[in-house]
């Protein structure tokens, strides 16, 4: 074993998994809380995924979710609320932070590759700078399981208020039946989403990245943002390293490729799902995870991240808050039909801490003074 690899195994061997969490399981050769201290089984797993990939698997992101973060986002419109000024709307004050907006936004048509006839569509919002000579940098932003929503629509809108180019693509284009601006319900969404695989996903950020760096208005660099299943979709652009001008990656809740572990036989323990270590030594750019306690799924595997990044010596950030849940971003304080004040109180202490950090991280790497 290299020295590399030996440093990297003793590092994994003092990294944190809560017994009987779930994960998101995918390889880069397929398509696409509480600390305790695990076995160096998951060392040599992680390690052996290195050198010998994985099989391939389906992406089943959805099939390591909870039922609640399945179910689609309730929404409770309100003509008068608009959330919190300088942050993302909430899912329930989007709609109206939309229609009060200052800043031009419009619907655009992208094909899918170059002298491609088929289409994606994508919402483009556009900074109100008072220099109209001033050019802005990208910002590529990935929706969710539940589709491009009004919501994202919302956080693009905050992310142009910030001053950039933000574009929310459609990942649902094609299988959807081809580019609409009509939403989509979200459990409509839901059951389509499993057929978009890590391939499409990359081209769909290329093609947004590329029409809104070629605007006269642009920098010709980007970074990605995405939620869920797109801060999964964060991590796999990162492993595929973008198009040139790819600055990095904030993942609300999203990890990157794991690697399956191993069962339990008669005479040896189980060892569970790890990270991929080989996926992460293709990361170039820096990247960050934004995620809430409550979701265990990520904050098991956040501890065995933070050591690979760290003995990779990759530019990267993780941060777990303490009581708030999958989607915080998304839910804030919006009361839930049984309400959980403290769980409000921390989302929306979360999205308080977190949407600074992310326009943070966006400024340094895009060059934005």
């Amino acid at each position: 074993m290299s020295r590399r690899n030996s440093v990297i195994a003793v590092a994994l061997a003092t990294v944190a998994i809560v017994a009987g969490c779930t994960m998101q399981r995918s390889s880069p050769s397929g398509s696409g809380g509480p600390r305790a201290f695990a076995s160096s089984a998951l060392a040599s797993s992680a390690l052996a995924s290195s050198a010998r990939p994985a099989p391939a698997s389906a992406d089943d992101h959805m099939s390591h979710m909870s039922a609640a973060d399945l179910s689609t986002p309730a929404m409770r419109t309100s003509n008068a609320r608009q959330g919190v000024a300088g942050l993302p709307a909430s899912s329930n004050s989007a709609p109206a932070r939309i229609k009060a907006s200052p800043r031009h936004a419009e619907w655009v048509k992208i094909a899918w590759d170059a002298g491609s006839a088929d289409s994606i569509m994508a919402w483009v919002v556009y900074p109100a700078s008072p220099n109209a000579r001033a050019k802005a940098s990208v910002v590529v932003v990935v929706h969710e399981i539940f589709g491009l929503s009004t919501w994202v629509r919302g956080v693009a809108d905050q992310v142009a208020a910030d001053g950039f180019i933000a574009i929310a693509p459609d990942f649902l284009s094609k299988v959807r039946g081809g580019p609409t601006s009509v939403e989509l319900s979200g459990d409509s969404a839901r059951k389509l989403i499993a057929g978009v695989n890590a391939a499409d996903r990359n081209r769909v950020i290329n093609a947004a990245a590329n029409y809104a760096m070629m605007l006269p208005s642009a920098k010709q660099k980007y970074a990605v943002i995405g939620y869920c299943w797109g801060g999964q979709t964060v991590f796999m652009h990162a492993t595929n390293r973008g198009l040139k001008g790819f600055s990095g990656g904030v993942a609300f809740y999203g990890l990157p490729y794991t690697s399956g572990g191993s069962p339990a036989t008669a005479t040896t323990a189980a060892v569970p799902a790890g990270i991929n270590v080989d996926s992460i030594n293709k990361i170039k750019q820096p990247v960050m995870l934004l995620n809430g306690s409550k979701d265990a799924r990520i904050a098991a595997l956040m501890p065995s991240l933070d050591s690979i990044m760290k003995v990779t010596k990759k530019k990267y950030s993780g941060t777990s808050y303490e009581g708030a849940t999958h989607g915080f971003l998304r839910a804030q304080d919006d009361p839930k039909a049984a309400r959980d004040q403290a769980e409000e109180a921390a989302n929306l202490a979360a999205t308080k801490d977190g949407w600074p950090k992310t326009i943070a991280f966006l400024r340094e790497n895009l060059g934005v003074k």
